[in-house]
């Protein structure tokens, strides 16, 4: 996979306004799906009923949680960016998100994304806002489409 490598924030601070490597696939299984339910305790039968979903689902396959989906954006895009130094990261919010697609369990996916803006944040951190569409496997609307913002902070 192709990493972003950075020694430090004035070298990330570079990469404003420019994507960043496509990220690896990543499989939706459904025991993923079962530990988000478990997690969230959003137990829809559309997600973990495998015998109502063979019957009534549109889809005749479960469907991982648009909240799932989202909630991959903050791994997927540690795995595309290094920057040795970075002491923490937490997520600040969202601008905006949305769900086009649904995602059916077994499918692949993987990160689209850009660095929207970097703005200082108090003394040693960085508030920054990513573009991110998660791609599908085979299918031409994404999973989902958001506009993440996040919080880093040097060591």
């Amino acid at each position: 996979m192709n990493q972003l490598i950075c020694n430090n924030f004035a070298e990330f601070k570079a990469y404003k306004g420019k994507s960043l490597p496509i990220g690896e696939w990543l499989t939706v299984t459904q025991e993923m799906i079962n530990a988000f339910a478990e997690a969230t305790q959003d137990f829809q039968w559309v997600h973990v009923d495998l015998e109502r979903i063979k019957k009534e689902s549109p889809f005749k396959k479960p469907i991982a949680h648009g909240f799932l989906s989202v909630s991959l954006l903050s791994k997927m895009l540690m795995d595309l960016i290094q920057i040795e130094s970075l002491g923490m990261g937490v997520n600040y919010g969202f601008n905006k998100v949305r769900f086009p697609h649904p995602v059916m369990v077994d499918s692949r996916l993987r990160l689209h994304s850009s660095i929207q803006m970097i703005e200082a944040y108090t003394e040693n951190g960085l508030k920054i806002t990513w573009n991110c569409s998660i791609e599908i496997e085979g299918v031409d609307k994404p999973a989902c489409v958001a506009e993440l913002v996040s919080l880093m902070f040097e060591k």
